[in-house]
């Protein structure tokens, strides 16, 4: 696990093939395995024009088969981060790059029903409907198709998470927390997206869920190439995970930055 330390702001059931769009091909031209699938590049943001800044400029790189933790005190950014990261919001200053694109400038919706996941803390899900339900709805509402009846992918997307067969007609308000965490999580990478974040996806459960869930993540991000992006308050969820990025609360980051130019002016030569 390598840590980056952002303290000091260093930066249908029909069978048939998914329908493309020129920013979701698996594989652009002069791609490689090292290319950034998603990058926030010196973005910024505030909730009013000309108001308090929330992040401020933010740089990092997040790669395919890698699972990333974003760490931090509450007020560090993490949620408008995520908000950020998955289209719900542009930066004020900025860009966030979904493949070398900037995000801003493409469909959104698109970008939110295709290529990203998202498992919310509080999962989301409808209770009245069961866990196969639930999956089966995501991916009528991302409007992909594929090679198989969509119960068929969504009891393979339960066995995915651990969860046996007879889970699939279980209503969700049936379910146990950590079993509707795994639906949530199948249903976010229901339509096969290429990132898949989480917030907070083990914040009320016991250490051996908490384990099988990061197994699950792992998974997802080494055997199958997504990008896994965690935000977490856990220090051993940020140890399970290839690599920490490190938020601080901005006044945090001003009195460093101030402490650092002070060092560096003590260090220049006097002038006579």
């Amino acid at each position: 696990m390598t840590t980056n330390n952002n303290d000091i702001n260093e930066s249908a059931e029909a069978a048939g093939p998914a329908e493309t769009h020129e920013y979701d091909n698996p594989k652009q031209p002069g791609e490689t395995s090292n290319d950034p699938v998603l990058e926030l590049k010196d973005v910024s943001y505030a909730y009013s024009k000309g108001g308090k800044r929330v992040l401020e400029h933010i740089s990092h790189r997040f790669t395919a088969g890698n699972v990333y933790a974003i760490t931090g005190p509450s007020g560090a950014g993490k949620t408008t981060m995520l908000s950020l990261i998955s289209g719900l919001a542009n930066p004020t200053h900025g860009e966030v790059l979904y493949k070398a694109k900037n995000l801003a400038k493409l469909d959104r919706y698109r970008y939110r029903s295709h290529d990203i996941g998202v498992v919310f803390q509080s999962f989301n899900l409808l209770p009245a409907l069961s866990a196969a339900e639930n999956i089966m709805l995501s991916i009528d509402a991302s409007g992909k198709r594929f090679d198989m009846p969509k119960r068929e992918r969504a009891l393979e997307l339960l066995d995915q998470v651990h969860l046996p067969e007879e889970y699939a007609n279980e209503r969700v308000l049936h379910l146990s927390g950590g079993e509707q965490q795994r639906v949530a999580i199948a249903r976010a990478f229901s339509y096969d997206p290429r990132i898949l974040v989480a917030d907070e996806p083990t914040g009320n459960l016991d250490m051996a869920t908490q384990a099988d869930i990061m197994d699950i993540f792992r998974s997802l991000a080494h055997d199958e190439g997504r990008c896994v992006i965690i935000v977490t308050h856990s220090p051993d969820v940020a140890r399970d995970c290839d690599e920490v990025f490190a938020l601080a609360p901005l006044r945090r980051r001003s009195s460093q930055h101030r402490s650092a130019q002070r060092q560096s002016a003590r260090r220049q030569p006097a002038q006579h």
